[in-house]
């Protein structure tokens, strides 16, 4: 596992983060530390990036990362 930075775009309220938290929990390999407005830490095993950053787009946010491990 590897630390890995999210910056989200679209996020405006703790809804926002519930449904960020809960599209980032169904993504084997990955391990959500924080998500706040804007940002997630997560944990990852590599290669899982792309998945992350569908899910968000699947959800309506855009994410991208804003710094890996």
């Amino acid at each position: 596992m590897k630390p890995l930075e999210l910056a989200i775009d679209g996020m405006h309220c703790d809804g926002c983060v519930r449904r960020v938290v809960d599209a980032l929990k169904k993504i084997p390999g990955v391990t959500t530390e924080r998500v706040d407005l804007g940002k997630a830490q997560l944990q990852v095993e590599d290669g899982t990036e792309p998945a992350v950053l569908a899910a968000l787009d699947d959800i309506g946010f855009d994410a991208r990362i804003a710094k890996s491990g």
